[in-house]
C-alpha cells in the first residue's frame, strides 16, 4: 500500500483543523485596546494549538518521508491521530467560554497527551511495518524527546488542578521544544 492518499488525507484534516481554531474565535465588539486585550487569553490559546499542530503535522511529515510502506495498522493509527488533533479546538473553544479554570486547561493537556500517545503507536506501526532497520527506526533510536513529551504532558493534566497557569507553562515549554527542529529523520532520509 502507498503512503500518497494518508499523507494527502492527514494534510487535509489538518488543514480543516487549523481552519475550524480560527473560524471559532469570536471577533472582538469594540474597537480599543482594551477590548482586544479581553481576547488575549483565547488569541495565546490560538497560537499555541496552531504552533502544536503544526509541530504535529511537520515532524507527521518527516516520519512519512522516512516510510517505505503502509499498512492498515498504520492508518488506523494516523486516523486516531487525527482524531486526537481534531479534538483540538473543541478544547480551545472550552477555555474561551470557561476561562483558564482547570478542567478546561487539564482536557487540553488529555488532548496533547493522547495525541503524542497517538503519534508513538504510529511510529511503532510504522517501525513495525518497514522494519527495525528502516530509515525510520534508525533515525528514532530511543526516542528521548518524545519519551519527555509524554512524560510533561502527563504531569501537566493534574497540575492543572493546582494551578492552572503551572500547566500551561508546560504546554508552552512542550512547544518551544519541538520548535527546535528534530534533525534525526532529516538526517537519516537524505
Amino acid at each position: 500500500m502507498g503512503k500518497g492518499r494518508l499523507e494527502a488525507f492527514t494534510d487535509g484534516v489538518i488543514a480543516i483543523i487549523i481552519t475550524i481554531m480560527v473560524l471559532e474565535m469570536k471577533v472582538p465588539h469594540g474597537t480599543d485596546w482594551a477590548t482586544l486585550s479581553e481576547s488575549a487569553p483565547v488569541l495565546s490559546a490560538y497560537v499555541l494549538s496552531y504552533i502544536n499542530v503544526g509541530i504535529f503535522w511537520a515532524n507527521h511529515h518527516h516520519m512519512l518521508h522516512a516510510t517505505g510502506h503502509i499498512d492498515g495498522r498504520v492508518l488506523w493509527a494516523n486516523l486516531l491521530l487525527l482524531f486526537w488533533l481534531s479534538l483540538v479546538p473543541f478544547v480551545i473553544r472550552w477555555i474561551d467560554e470557561a476561562g483558564l479554570v482547570a478542567l478546561p486547561v487539564a482536557a487540553y493537556g488529555v488532548v496533547l497527551f493522547m495525541a503524542a500517545v497517538a503519534y508513538d503507536l504510529l511510529q511503532r506501526a510504522i517501525v513495525a511495518r518497514n522494519g527495525r532497520s528502516s530509515a525510520l527506526a534508525l533515525a528514532l533510536g530511543s526516542d528521548v524527546k518524545g519519551k519527555l513529551s509524554l512524560a510533561i504532558y502527563a504531569v501537566s493534566i493534574p497540575l492543572a488542578f493546582l494551578q492552572p497557569w503551572i500547566s500551561l507553562a508546560l504546554y508552552v515549554l512542550m512547544a518551544l521544544i519541538w520548535l527546535v527542529p528534530d534533525r534525526r529523520i532529516e538526517s537519516k532520509v537524505q
